[in-house]
C-alpha cells in the first residue's frame, strides 16, 4: 500500500511508519516536530487548513490518522486544536484526494467514567460527560469521522505501551525515581485493566487500512487484562528502583489530584501537576474491554503483555 500516516513524530505513529516500511509499504509521515528524515513532512494539522497542506509524491491508498494531543494534562485549547481541528483538516484532505480510506486512531478513554467498568464493548455509550478534556475532544473527533463520506474506521486502543512510550510507563517510572508514587489502598480487590503493546496496535492499524470492508469501531487490546498496580510494581522492581512504601487511599489520592489540577489551571502553572485525577483513575479503577470483534476480524495479538514488558524494560534500562 501507499500510506499517509499523521502523528509520525510520536510514539504510535513513529512505530507504525517503521513497521509499515519494513513490511514493504510506501509511507509518507506527517508530524508537528521538525525532523530530518526521508519520507517525513513537518505539518501542524491543527494550524493548517486543507489548502495549505503539502503535495504528496503519490496518491495514498489510505490515511492512518495517529496525530493527537495525547498527554493527560494540557491546555483545553491545545486539545481542541490538535484533536478536533486537526481531525477536521484530515477529513477535508481525504475528501480532496477523492474520498480515501481513513483509519482514525481514537481512544478507549471516550468511554471512561469514575469507578470500575468491566467488559466494555464498541456499543457502550459515549458521553455526555467525559473523564477529561482529552477524552472529550477524542469523542468529538470521532463524530467528525462518522460524518465523513468516504470509507472510514475508528480504532480505540487501550493503554498503549512499549519502547518509545512517552505517556504511560514513563510517568510512573519518573514518579518512582522521585519517590512520589504511593501504593493506592481502599479497594476490596485489585484494579485490573487492558493494555496493548505498540507493535500489536500497529499491526491492527495496517490491517484496517488494507481492508475497506471493515468499518465502524474497533476496541484494540492485548486481550489479556492484568492487575495494574502489580504490573507497575514489577516494572519498578526490574528497573532497580525503590518500591513505594507510603500507602494512600484512593479517595484521598483523588481529592489531592483534583486540587492540584485545579490549581495548575487557575494559576496557569507551567508543565503538568504531579498527579491528575485521570492518572489516579488509571491506577485505581478496573477498565476491561470485550475483544471479540478485534479477534474475529484482525486475529490474536502477536506479542504478549509479558513479552511487551520485557522489551519495554530492556529499552528503559538503556535510558535510565
Amino acid at each position: 500500500m501507499r500510506l499517509l500516516v499523521t502523528g509520525a513524530s510520536g510514539f504510535v505513529g513513529g512505530r507504525l511508519v517503521e513497521m509499515a516500511a519494513a513490511a514493504g509499504h510506501e509511507v509518507v509521515g506527517l508530524g508537528r516536530r521538525r525532523l530530518d528524515r526521508d519520507g517525513y513532512l513537518s505539518v501542524d494539522l491543527g494550524r493548517t487548513d486543507v489548502a495549505g497542506l503539502p503535495d504528496l509524491p503519490w496518491e495514498p491508498d489510505a490515511v492512518i490518522h495517529c496525530a493527537a494531543r495525547a498527554t493527560p494534562y494540557a491546555r483545553r485549547r491545545d486539545y481542541e486544536r490538535d484533536n478536533v481541528i486537526a481531525t477536521r483538516t484530515v477529513v477535508d484532505w481525504c475528501l480532496r484526494l477523492g474520498g480515501l480510506r481513513l483509519v482514525h486512531v481514537s481512544s478507549s478513554s471516550v468511554l471512561y467514567r469514575d469507578g470500575d467498568q468491566l467488559d466494555l464493548t464498541e456499543d457502550s455509550p459515549v458521553g455526555p460527560r467525559f473523564a477529561n478534556d482529552y477524552a472529550r475532544t477524542k469523542a468529538a473527533s470521532e463524530e467528525i469521522v462518522r460524518r465523513y463520506g468516504g470509507s472510514w474506521v475508528i480504532a480505540r486502543p487501550r493503554a498503549v505501551f512499549g519502547p518509545g512510550d512517552t505517556v504511560l510507563f514513563p510517568r510512573i517510572v519518573a514518579a518512582a525515581k522521585a519517590g512520589r508514587i504511593p501504593r493506592l489502598t481502599g479497594r476490596a480487590t485489585p484494579a485490573v485493566g487492558d493494555l496493548i503493546y505498540v507493535d500489536n496496535l500497529a499491526d491492527c492499524l495496517l490491517q484496517l487500512a488494507a481492508r475497506p470492508e471493515l468499518g465502524g469501531v474497533y476496541h484494540l487490546t492485548n486481550a489479556e487484562p492484568v492487575e495494574i498496580q502489580a504490573m507497575l510494581l514489577d516494572v519498578i522492581a526490574r528497573l532497580g528502583l525503590d518500591p513505594p512504601t507510603r500507602e494512600v487511599g484512593v479517595a484521598t489520592a483523588m481529592r489531592a489530584a483534583t486540587v492540584l489540577e485545579r490549581t495548575w489551571r487557575i494559576l496557569h502553572l507551567p508543565g503538568e501537576p504531579p498527579i491528575t485525577p485521570y492518572g489516579v483513575g488509571v491506577l485505581s479503577w478496573s477498565k476491561t474491554f470485550v475483544p471479540d470483534r478485534m479477534l474475529r476480524d484482525l486475529g490474536a495479538p502477536k506479542v504478549s503483555v509479558a513479552e511487551g514488558v520485557e522489551r519495554f524494560v530492556a529499552w528503559q534500562r538503556e535510558h535510565l
